[in-house]
């Protein structure tokens, strides 16, 4: 089986401007999950879409692949994920290559490594599921959440107002990392997500959302404590 790394690398950021490759920890962050797709040895071809010469550039400094510049129709703030990753297979398809398995990659995924590519793959392809999602659990019960109405805090959910944690089931949330997904599903369905998608969780200390500069500061100090274990 023939397998991609896309990494999804749009040059406009209005909150972190050139946020997909900032300086993190010493080099740009998209080299991060660059370095994981190539180490990994999972891949037949590791890959970066964006509309950006900037970020293609420094993408092909650290290994990847960049055939081609995204349009302006899958640049622009409507396009998904989906139309991004679509575009790419119709463009290697032009060029003559075609993909069983397909991983998209967030540029902005540090926490991603070599190693936890190799088992999420080991574990998609010895499945029988059509896609794999890096999952991690919410922190604290969502099912205890309060809200405040009319000034005043109540609990969403009376029910569970007395139960204790470790009684509620696990809830998990996407962690924003990457995707494994079969391409005929994929290309069937228009998405990564399927009603047979299986998870790969991710703990917590793995995981940090990059949306602000606080989010990347805090991002920074979870990999430093991490790499220096």
């Amino acid at each position: 089986m023939s397998s991609i790394a896309i990494i999804t690398a749009r040059g406009g950021s209005k909150r972190i401007p050139m946020k997909n490759i900032k300086e993190f920890c010493g080099k740009p962050i998209i080299a991060y999950s660059i370095e994981a797709a190539l180490r990994s040895g999972v891949f037949n071809e590791v890959m970066v879409s964006t509309d950006s010469e900037e970020i293609a550039v420094i993408a092909r400094q650290y290994g990847a692949e960049v055939p081609f510049i995204r349009s302006e129709e899958t640049s622009n703030d409507f396009a998904t994920t989906a139309d991004v990753l679509a575009e790419v297979l119709e463009e290697y398809r032009k060029l003559g290559m075609e993909f069983d398995t397909i991983c998209c990659i967030y540029p902005t995924a540090p926490f991603v490594t070599a190693e936890k590519l190799g088992d999420a793959m080991k574990a998609y392809k010895n499945s029988d599921c059509d896609s794999l999602m890096t999952v991690v659990k919410f922190g604290f019960p969502p099912q205890r959440a309060l809200i405040i109405d009319n000034g005043r805090v109540r609990f969403q959910y009376p029910d569970n107002a007395l139960k204790r944690s470790q009684d509620l089931e696990p809830i998990y949330h996407d962690c924003g990392q990457f995707y494994i997904c079969d391409v005929a599903m994929f290309k069937a369905k228009h998405s990564l997500v399927t009603d047979r998608t299986m998870p790969f969780i991710v703990p917590e200390e793995e995981v940090q959302d990059i949306d602000n500069i606080s989010d990347w500061l805090i991002a920074e100090a979870k990999y430093k404590v991490l790499t220096e274990r």
